[in-house]
């Protein structure tokens, strides 16, 4: 199993309308390529950085979270939202350490 997460800051202004289209689209898009389990939207409330919003999904494995990365859906999502709209983020994929 491999934990995709990342965390960022959008370019919009806090509760714009333009912020909640992004979070919405994100879901609906994201959600929809296969292989995506366990999908959630957080808001990132520690004063110990800048980020706003994580994004935290699972994937079976190495092969689910290749055909995620690589899914036309998702490659469109981060040409033409993620690139523009995010301010900045930090990507941090997990797997279990089976101890």
């Amino acid at each position: 199993m491999i934990r995709h997460t990342v965390v960022f800051a959008l370019k919009h202004k806090p509760h714009s309308l333009e912020e909640k289209r992004f979070l919405a689209d994100a879901k609906r898009i994201l959600t929809a390529i296969k292989g995506v389990t366990h999908f959630e939207q957080l808001r990132q409330v520690s004063p110990k950085n800048d980020y706003r919003f994580g994004f935290s999904m699972e994937f079976a494995d190495q092969r689910a979270y290749t055909g995620y990365n690589d899914h036309p859906d998702h490659v469109a999502f981060v040409r033409d939202r993620w690139i523009p709209e995010v301010e900045a983020f930090m990507e941090i994929d997990y797997v279990p350490l089976g101890l």
